[in-house]
């Protein structure tokens, strides 16, 4: 391929090749290739929009000389030095900006006299250049991930309205229910969730007679999942079955999670006059069916959350629950899959308490840290498929190894979890704090990790890619 050419030509070949290689990166190369390919790509993009910001010849090479040292990055990756694609890169992308470097000192001339920039325009390009990474990360969770009191006050009272709702119609239409009292749980309520509140857990406690019933840990049955725990019936030679309410939700001498959540979706989800609540509390609640969830959809009123937000939805989701001591079990059918009858062990409680607990120990800054990552995932397609927990654990884990978790520490520890979380990618796990036997990317495609360490290898070299 010829880059010798005019300007235009230097133009078409650069473009011929990153093209080239950007579109098979990912087919041939793998997650590191392309995430190499990401970094080089982003460092030439960036000599070009510094040379053109640049204000004199001088400023032009310093400018160009400091964005090619980005292009050492490369070699900072052990997986490409091994597969030997550093030097094909670099020859490329060296030959095919050559041309391109000695046009773009010809450019600027030509531009500083045609065009000077508008005095307003520069003072905020020059503000947005002197931020730093600590700035940067406290403005985007402000701007970005934070939510407003008010916003967290309207969700949480009408999630309370609709548990009050649920609570009043099953007292009066299954009495004879030993339920415990309903109440809030999850993101919404530990001021954990971010960018906006559009959803809420309603913790429905189910009471078991301790004599009748027991709680196996997963490790001890035959599933030998940490997370998959089973609820068996005992004494039945004593206490024959009929003697507690949740008898007749036993499949093969196990209470089932699966039937407990079916009896759910028929008692509320399809018997509860849903038009009549929703005008007593003046919004829109409508079950959402035909799935292993037990969801309800709220449309707020305008006058409740305001005009701009009167599209926004609410979205409660029914967790029928057992509790023994600090074990939390939720009938949740997809998470145990394909053992549906299984109960599945939420680790959350334990994180958020232990996060908490090592915040108010050294006035930390690990769940500040936690939110503006759970909004980066949220916010950012690539990443999006990285739930809480795996960040949640991330923390925990880093916490171990670093003692300074102040919050002017804030953006090294940022660029730490970037950097962690590259790693745990590569290796294909990572296990939870609590639970060492439990991966938490199992569940990820190898796509979707492919995509994700891309987008991480490029945030070593910029953070702010994350912060857009």
């Amino acid at each position: 391929m010829n880059f010798q050419g005019s300007r235009r030509r230097g133009e078409d070949g650069i473009a011929m090749v990153i093209d080239f290689l950007l579109s098979n990166a990912r087919l041939v190369l793998g997650v590191g290739g392309a995430a190499m390919l990401g970094i080089a790509t982003l460092a030439v993009k960036r000599l070009i929009e510094r040379a053109g910001r640049a204000a004199d010849d001088e400023k032009v090479e310093q400018k160009m000389a400091e964005s090619w040292e980005e292009l050492s990055l490369v070699s900072a990756s052990p997986t490409m030095i091994r597969k030997g694609i550093e030097g094909m890169v670099m020859k490329h992308v060296a030959k095919a900006t050559k041309q391109q470097k000695a046009d773009l000192c010809q450019q600027l001339q030509m531009s500083s006299l045609e065009e000077q920039p508008k005095p307003e325009s520069k003072s905020k390009r020059l503000q947005l250049s002197v931020l730093s990474l600590q700035e940067r990360l406290q403005q985007y969770y402000h701007t970005r991930a934070a939510l407003s009191p008010h916003e967290v006050r309207t969700a949480q009272s009408l999630a309370l309205d609709i548990c009050t709702e649920i609570q009043g119609f099953l007292h009066g239409r299954h009495p004879d229910m030993p339920l415990g009292e309903m109440s809030l749980g999850g993101s919404l309520l530990d001021d954990l969730q971010v960018v906006t509140a559009d959803h809420a857990c309603l913790l429905v406690p189910l009471q078991l007679e301790a004599s009748l019933w027991r709680l196996i840990p997963g490790e001890e049955t035959l599933l030998t999942h940490p997370l998959h725990w089973m609820v068996q019936r005992v004494n039945l030679e004593y206490f024959p079955r009929g003697r507690s309410y949740w008898d007749r939700y036993l499949v093969g001498g196990y209470l089932s999670a699966e039937a407990v959540v079916n009896m759910f979706s028929k008692s509320i989800m399809e018997t509860v006059n849903w038009p009549s609540i929703s005008s007593t509390l003046d919004c829109i609640v409508r079950p959402i069916l035909g799935g292993p969830n037990l969801r309800l959809e709220i449309k707020h009123g305008s006058e409740n959350i305001g005009a701009e937000s009167s599209d926004q939805s609410l979205f409660i989701s029914m967790l029928p629950l057992l509790r023994e001591g600090d074990v939390v079990l939720t009938a949740q059918p997809e998470l145990s899959s394909p053992w549906f009858n299984a109960w599945h062990l939420s680790l959350y409680p334990w994180e958020t308490q232990r996060l908490a607990q090592l915040d108010s120990a050294d006035d930390g800054c690990r769940r500040h840290t936690l939110q503006i990552l759970k909004a980066v995932c949220r916010l950012n397609p690539a990443l999006r498929p990285l739930e809480a927990a795996p960040l949640a654990n991330l923390i925990l884990h880093l916490s171990d190894s670093e003692g300074n978790w102040s919050e002017s520490s804030l953006h090294i520890r940022f660029q730490q979890c970037v950097t962690e979380l590259i790693g745990y990618l590569e290796q294909g796990a990572l296990h939870s704090y609590f639970k060492p036997a439990v991966n938490l990317l199992s569940g990820l495609s190898e796509d979707q990790v492919d995509q994700m360490g891309f987008m991480l290898y490029c945030a070593v070299s910029e953070p702010e890619i994350l912060l857009i």
